[in-house]
């Protein structure tokens, strides 16, 4: 099978496209043939280690010190189960499925054996592979922090970075739930963010929303560019900011906002839980989700759609699809 490898960290050169033997599933494994797959920031992070201040180190030590322990890199993806080990129960051979692999990856490629009891569910019947195997990176991470951030319906959302791969999820899952919603995003992507639910958009260009005097009972900040310091001041006295993308200063101040204050900052990594996909899958297949594309490469065009993901400029989700037959 052909996938793509990169044996040192550093800019999309270090991608290679190679030639390694289709896995065979273990017992409790399906064998998945790939569909779709995508490029994250998630990918970008760990392949350049362009990461959060304060985590560095801690990025070589889960992911290799000198060199990547995982090669393979691609967290979600979207194909049909071509064999199952000879325990699995929940899938059969010739479903439709889509799944998240989360820091084990390994997507970026043609074949991916995952687990029965992993987050991996049914693909939903009204999206396509390209359009499935975008749903689980976004969503599964707005969906963990509205849940640690106790989102109730009838609250104030405001996200800042509305126009990204988690921005674009969070808008459409706080509008589900409930919440008026307003959206931070740049001037070109204004329409989009308002065609996904959000009551109000600022162009962050035009306007500072820490300034206008708005404040919120939840702020979203998926860009990292709103940390406590900043947004405190737009924050009702029982708001919660929750932190997608947070250096470890920003998080020393947890503890102290707990104690000082009735406000409350959510951050660290998100779970992805196959409980969480299948809610995500429910919710597209009644058209209450539906993940946004900005661009489609072909996987022999992968090293194309990295230089576009580093340039932080995407919109939704950058999908790789792969040109298998049924």
């Amino acid at each position: 099978m052909k996938v793509c490898v990169y044996e040192r960290y550093g800019s999309p050169e270090v991608l290679q496209l190679k030639e390694m033997e289709k896995p065979i599933p273990k017992g409790n494994e399906a064998l998945i043939k790939i569909r779709a797959t995508t490029v994250t920031s998630g990918d970008w992070r760990v392949r350049s280690l362009n990461v959060p201040a304060g985590f560095g180190l801690i990025m070589r030590l889960v992911f290799g010190v000198s060199k990547p322990k995982q090669p393979i890199l691609g967290t979600e993806l979207a194909g049909v189960i071509e064999s199952v080990g000879k325990d699995v129960r929940r899938f059969k051979v010739g479903d439709q499925v889509f799944a998240f692999s989360d820091a084990a990856m390994g997507c970026h490629a043609e074949y991916k054996c995952m687990p029965e009891d992993g987050a991996m569910a049914l693909k939903p019947l009204n999206l396509t592979y390209d359009e499935a195997a975008a749903l689980s990176f976004g969503g599964t991470t707005a969906l963990d922090f509205f849940k640690r951030g106790k989102l109730q319906s009838g609250e104030s959302v405001l996200i800042n970075g509305a126009s990204g791969g988690v921005g674009t999820a969070a808008v459409q899952l706080a509008k589900h739930f409930g919440a008026e919603v307003t959206g931070v995003c740049s001037t070109a992507n204004m329409e989009l963010v308002k065609s996904l639910g959000a009551s109000h958009v600022i162009d962050y260009a035009k306007e500072d929303f820490t300034r206008n005097g708005e404040t919120y009972d939840v702020i979203v900040d998926t860009a990292g560019t709103a940390p406590f310091s900043r947004s405190k001041d737009s924050l009702k006295e029982s708001g919660r900011l929750l932190m997608v993308l947070a250096g470890l200063p920003d998080m020393l101040w947890i503890p102290w906002v707990s104690m000082t204050s009735g406000k409350k900052i959510v951050a660290g990594p998100a779970t992805g839980r196959a409980d969480d996909l299948r809610y995500l899958a429910e919710l597209a297949q009644a058209g209450k989700f539906r993940p946004v594309i900005d661009r489609r490469y072909s996987f022999e065009q992968i090293t194309e759609a990295h230089r576009y993901v580093d340039t932080g400029r995407k919109k939704g989700n950058v999908v790789i699809t792969l040109g298998h037959d049924d």
